[in-house]
Order: C-alpha cells, then structure tokens, then sequence
C-alpha cells in the first residue's frame, strides 16, 4: 500500500503554526505496523504529521521506505527524547533505520564548476532568492573564470588548478576544503572525473549533472553527437556519483523536444536549460531529503 499526504508549502524548517519541522526516513523490511508505530511515537510528544510519504517493492517483506515531516514545538530541545524513543520501537522492535533531522538547519554544500557557469550561477540565484533549502559553504573551480561572479554572491570561492593524468595534488586539495565544512557536493558541470579514492575519503554524496538523458551519449561532445544521430529529443541526467562512471543511482531526468531544423548550438542551448532545471530539482529534493538511495537506483518523494 502506498500513502502520500502533503500540506502547503512553507518555509524548510518552520511550520505556519510556528513549529519547527523535522524529517523522520525510515527503510527496511515491510511488515505490519511500521507506520502505526511511527505514528504513535510522534503522537507521543506531541507531533503534528504534515507530510507522509511510503513505499515498499513487496508488501509481503519486501525493502519498506518512508518519508514523515512532523512539527513541534520546541523541536530543538525534544528531538533528541523523540530520537531515542524512535531507536527503541523502530530499531529495536522492527529492525528498522532511520534518520531524523531538523529541517531548520540546512545542509552545507560544496559546488564543483569548470567553465561552463550555467548550472552553477543557477544554483546560486536560486539559492539566493531562497528557493533552495541549502548553505552553499564554497565553490571550487578548476578555472578561475567565474571567481568575480561567485564572489558577488558572497560565496567563497577557490580556484584549484587539475590538469593532467594524475590529479592527486588537486584532489588533497579538495579535501582539505571539504573536511568538517559540508553535507554534500555538487559537480555542476565539473568537467574531471573523480577518482575512486577521493568519492570514498570525502564521505559525503556527490550529485553529478549529466549532459545527455543517460544511458544515451556518455562521455564529450553529446550534443554534436545528437545532432549526428538526429535525435528528437535532448535531455539531462542528475545523479550520484559512484566510481562507475556515470553509472550512479539516478535522482531526475527530464527532456525537451528538438527538430532537425536544429544545430548542435540550438540543441547546447536548449540542453542547458534542461540541466538547471534536473539539477536543481535533484539538489532540493536530496537537501530535503526526499531521496533515499537503495542499491543503484533511488525511491524519490518528490
């Protein structure tokens, strides 16, 4: 069975009755009364539920996944009782995981660009007007090109040369930065490939925006290879990343339509607004923790 109740939006973390807002993400085995016991453990302390969303792959003991938002007052000082209650009717008598987190304190990313500044200047107007749930903590770049303009925003940036075969000195580098200072990062549009090493010691989730509707036009020069095949769609993949290339657990995709009538410039064009689009909808949706990884696909309540 599947279940979804929304309330109008407000602002992450706070309620319109002035509650602060938690997440509560459950996974596991199915079984009978999952949700009656996440429901009366909140119930418990007072929690008003404004958001649930489920779903499990087989009811009959099949992966289980759930999504709650809950209010209450004094949140910051009762989560941790609403925690350790939690732990001991979830992971005790059902053998679930779960994480719970105040939505009031927004992850910390760290956003990785090159040259091109389409999806990153995205990310920071949006970020700016408050429509993403998020504290850019820095942008990294392996070109100094876009410095001035992310600097406008009030972010700090820092320019990290990579070039060459081996890239360890620049990967130190970036881990120096990241460590203790961020929840997750970004590649929007990092024209590198990571390597296997550093996705393992930076212990966060990276999230990757890929140029092509994936599994189609992996690797350069997508759109003039598009063009070649006539395609009639083009499209963008985000995704996180996992030391197989491009290969990692996909978080949204979308497309638009295209003629033959259009160039490879005109297909470029038309891709990189779908990119922002996919990009920014996976960077909220993970900052509000609506996507729960399982293996090498996602459960996605968006």
């Amino acid at each position: 069975m599947s279940l979804a109740v929304e309330t109008a939006a407000a602002p992450a973390g706070v309620s319109r009755t002035g509650h602060g807002h938690a997440s509560l993400v459950v996974r596991g085995k199915d079984r009978p009364g999952i949700v009656a016991a996440v429901g009366a453990v909140l119930g418990e302390h007072g929690a008003n539920i404004v958001s649930l969303d489920q779903y499990s792959d087989n009811p009959q003991g099949g992966a289980f996944f759930q999504r709650t938002v809950f209010g209450l007052d004094h949140l910051r000082v009762v989560l941790p009782g609403v925690e350790e209650d939690l732990r001991g009717r979830l992971a005790g008598g059902f053998e679930l995981e779960f994480t719970l987190r105040d939505l009031s304190v927004p992850k910390r990313v760290a956003v990785f660009a090159s040259k091109s500044d389409h999806c990153l200047l995205d990310l920071l107007w949006r970020h700016r007007r408050g429509q993403l749930p998020v504290t850019v903590s820095m942008v990294i770049s392996n070109h100094p090109d876009t410095a001035e303009e992310v600097r406008s925003f009030g972010i700090p940036f820092f320019h990290v040369r990579s070039a060459g075969p081996d890239k360890s000195a620049a990967e130190a580098e970036h881990l120096r930065l990241l460590e203790g200072n961020v929840d997750f990062v970004v590649l929007a549009r990092y024209m590198q490939i990571l390597s296997a090493e550093f996705i393992e010691r930076v212990g966060v989730p990276i999230i990757n925006i890929h140029h092509s509707f994936l599994p189609a036009f992996i690797g350069a020069g997508p759109y003039t290879r598009a063009k070649e095949r006539g395609v009639k769609l083009v499209g963008a993949t985000a995704h996180y990343v996992t030391e197989r290339l491009d290969e990692g657990p996909i978080i949204e995709q979308d497309v638009v339509r295209v003629s033959h009538a259009d160039t490879a410039a005109d297909l470029q064009r038309r891709g990189a607004d779908v990119e922002r689009a996919v990009l920014t909808r996976a960077v909220q949706w993970h900052s509000e923790d609506r996507v729960i990884r399982h293996g090498n696909h996602t459960i996605v309540f968006a």
